[in-house]
């Protein structure tokens, strides 16, 4: 009795492979799932990067170095009053928000000097430049 419960409890495996070990097609392979046609035009072109898609659990793209400093800048337009936020659509100005990002990347270029590839080199600095010049120019119309 005790060996029948313990074959009860037990894993139970299934083999879902299409192939068998000879590379042949098995016959008893489940089919493959459907998949929904991609929709066309623009809105396949761009992927979801609203609030909106985040609530919806789509995931993000990948992450690496120039989506993180594009996304710091994103935060700096935002806290400069430059770009809506998502979530109230209103325009809001924390020129000490702002600040902080900016010096944020500007930490990150001095520690990435010289390990850094052309391109992300590239974009840190002219993102950079653009929001210190904007920056300025905001507290000097203040």
């Amino acid at each position: 009795m005790d060996n029948e419960k313990e074959e009860r409890r037990g894993f139970r495996v299934t083999d879902r492979r299409r192939f068998a070990e000879s590379g042949e097609a098995r016959d008893d392979a489940p089919p493959e799932p459907s998949v929904d046609p991609k929709p066309s035009g623009p809105a396949a072109a761009a992927p979801p990067h609203t609030a909106a898609a985040a609530a919806e659990g789509v995931p993000p793209g990948p992450v690496n170095f120039s989506t993180f400093v594009i996304g710091l800048s994103t935060q700096a337009l935002l806290h400069l009053g430059e770009i809506a936020n998502p979530m109230t659509n209103a325009v809001e100005r924390d020129l000490e928000a702002a600040k902080h990002v900016i010096d944020i990347l500007g930490i990150l270029q001095e520690k990435t000097r010289n390990n850094l590839d052309a391109g992300e080199e590239t974009l840190l600095s002219s993102v950079l430049y653009d929001l210190r010049m904007r920056y300025v120019d905001l507290v000097r119309e203040s």
